[in-house]
């Protein structure tokens, strides 16, 4: 259960990390994209590879670019068959963290233990329509969950309101282990939802759309920081 300092109003703010989704953003301009979210705390990099869902994103070379022009934390998010043939490959071109799908390889303990020992954090995730007990058995072994709260696979989908639910239980689970865990949630992600996800027990919330919007990505940080607040 969340403690009651972490629930206040003037903690949730401080307890969250906001983390903006690259897939939003105008790659044509990508160092000025990074540039543009200076003031966020992560840059969340969603692989795709269009086997383990349905559409096709960047790579090693982007994760790349990005991190020559960033010092945000690299949060990469592996929506990828078989995550374990790359994970090298990844931590090398600038990931500081990597978070794999238990849908993705019959060996989830394998890969978090090799992204650990790549010195880089490891994550676990799911889909929103896979049992929430799938990722129980490797929750005292990674230092992220994450709640997708879309089907994966494309950006700018609408939030899927039993995603809540999932990540009160998660919280629960996480607290039970005493696990210092980060709690992500990515998906639809908006001003009016980020409050109820961060009261749920979220840690981290990546947003695409609500981000790099038309008016800017500060204007788009600046409003998620206000719903915390």
């Amino acid at each position: 259960m969340i403690s009651e300092k972490a629930a206040s109003p003037a903690f949730l703010g401080e307890r969250v990390k906001l983390a903006p989704s690259l897939l939003s953003c105008d790659f044509t301009r990508l160092g000025e994209e990074l540039r543009a979210i200076e003031g966020a705390d992560w840059a969340h990099v969603d692989v795709m590879d269009g086997l383990f869902v349905p559409n096709i994103s960047f790579g090693l070379p982007i994760l790349a670019a990005a991190r020559r022009a960033s010092a945000l934390f690299m949060d990469v998010h592996l929506m990828i068959e078989r995550p374990e043939r790359y994970l090298r490959d990844f931590a090398e071109a600038g990931a500081d963290g990597m978070t794999v799908h238990v849908e993705a390889t019959p060996h989830v303990h394998r890969a978090v233990g090799l992204i650990r020992e790549l010195g880089k954090r490891a994550g676990v995730t799911l889909n929103p329509g896979t049992p929430l007990e799938a990722v129980r058995p490797v929750l005292a072994d990674v230092d992220l969950v994450l709640v997708m709260s879309v089907n994966p696979g494309f950006g700018g989908q609408r939030f899927l309101p039993g995603s809540v639910e999932r990540v009160r239980t998660l919280r629960r689970w996480l607290d039970e282990l005493g696990s210092a865990a980060e709690l992500e949630v990515d998906g639809g992600v908006t001003p009016q939802n980020a409050r109820l996800l961060a009261e749920a027990g979220a840690t981290v919330l990546v947003a695409g759309s609500s981000v790099f919007g038309s008016d800017g990505p500060q204007a788009g940080l600046s409003r998620l920081r206000e719903a915390l607040s």
